[in-house]
């Protein structure tokens, strides 16, 4: 007989807010925003709840959040401390589940089918020990599947007052999966972006459950594969295992600037110092990518993102930078301010070159041999260690995404 899954949903409630309050605690019950300053165009990160009462969220630009909430108080990131706690809780969850799929640095996915204790009660003390030891709030949703644990944890958390963080455990019972799901707004379901739903809703169809009590076979025939796939999420359904190893997907760096820069030498240099970054990260992850990737953002906010394939996988830096510098010279026009500026690497393998026949494989060795010191360096003594000339009058503030 198949056992009856039991998957949690954690999220720690305001996670970079709750680690500010720890690190200054004149800060708790404040309305607080972790992000960069508004004078610099910085946005937000992570509010406190008290300050989403007046509308802060993240991604929102400080100065706006300023407008809504004169008395917010703005917090520098503290970036280090936050990956520490964050490996603390980690670490919880793996001594309470064998099952853990970290998403981000704060939510995760635990399987604890294994054990015979009601959910519940799984979940309550997986609160109460990260309450307890580490000081950190956390929400958590449980079902049958990882959709709906998700989605309860949503809805759970947004059931509880505004003004502190919610803390809760909100657990849907086998069999209700559908139910739960069916009065839910259609884009509270996990796929269905803005133009599915204005899509479905010209249908008629405005919650989950009205997309549930439709045939399959209709939604396939106006959304194609994607219409089964809302249909069966509509249903509660879902198979995904929880996954211990998450593969990344991608490494990227960027930069927003203080000021639109439109001169073609700093911005290149730009490129320089992210294409330096993002081949660090990968080869640390022992990461190839063959896609590499660029990001612009206009003055306007318009956002350009293009990429290009290689012939075979790097994790060189003078690559990564050569190819990012040739997708930014098929789309840049002279003298145009840049707001935001990235590059990326995808489509990973293992670092491990094919010999051309007509290759330089001494160049190769003595390439690879230099980047290996460097890093080792930078390890060492810091990423400042090793400085190009060129980089010297330049030190932006750089967001690195993974």
């Amino acid at each position: 007989m198949v056992k009856t899954r039991k998957i949690l949903h954690l999220d720690l409630d305001a996670f970079f807010c709750a680690v500010e309050e720890q690190l200054n605690p004149e800060l708790r019950g404040k309305a607080i925003a972790v992000g960069g300053k508004p004078n610099e165009r910085g946005v937000v990160s992570s509010a406190s709840y008290p300050a989403r009462k007046y509308g802060v969220r993240s991604a929102m630009p400080m100065a706006q959040a300023i407008q809504l909430c004169p008395h917010l108080v703005v917090v520098g990131q503290t970036r280090g401390v936050y990956s520490e706690r964050s490996r603390a809780v980690m670490a919880i969850l793996r001594d309470t589940a064998p099952y853990v799929e970290a998403l981000s640095i704060d939510e995760a996915f635990l399987d604890v089918t294994i054990f015979p204790e009601d959910i519940t009660g799984i979940a309550r003390r997986l609160q109460k020990r990260i309450n307890d030891e580490l000081d950190l709030p956390c929400s958590l949703g449980g079902a049958t599947n990882k959709l709906v644990a998700k989605t309860a944890n949503t809805v759970g958390k947004a059931r509880q007052p505004k003004d502190k963080p919610p803390n809760a455990i909100t657990i849907v019972p086998p069999g209700d999966e559908a139910g739960f799901l069916a009065p839910l707004p259609i884009r509270r379901l996990w796929g269905v972006g803005p133009k599915n739903a204005e899509t479905l809703s010209k249908l008629g169809l405005t919650t989950v459950g009205d997309v549930a009590n439709w045939s399959e076979e209709a939604l396939i025939s106006r959304l194609g594969k994607l219409g089964g796939d809302i249909w069966r999420r509509a249903q509660g359904i879902d198979f995904r295992p929880v996954l211990t190893e998450h593969e990344a997907k991608s490494i990227s760096k960027e930069v927003t600037f203080a000021k639109d820069v439109a001169d073609e030498a700093d911005l290149k240099l730009t490129l320089r110092r992210l294409s330096d970054g993002v081949g660090r990260q990968a080869r640390k992850a022992g990461l190839a990518g063959a896609t590499i990737k660029l990001k612009l953002r206009w003055a306007d906010f318009t956002t350009l993102n293009r990429q290009l394939t290689l012939d075979q996988p790097t994790d060189l830096d003078g690559e990564i930078y050569n190819s990012a510098t040739q997708l930014f010279d098929q789309v840049w026009v002279k003298g145009r301010p840049v707001r935001l500026i990235g590059v990326g690497l995808g489509g990973f393998s293992a670092p491990n070159q094919q010999i051309g026949l007509w290759d330089d494989r001494e160049g190769e060795k003595q390439s690879e041999s230099l980047q290996t010191a460097l890093d080792r360096l930078r390890d060492r003594f810091g990423e400042t260690t090793i400085t190009r000339a060129s980089d010297l009058r330049f030190q932006p503030n750089e967001d690195n995404k993974r």
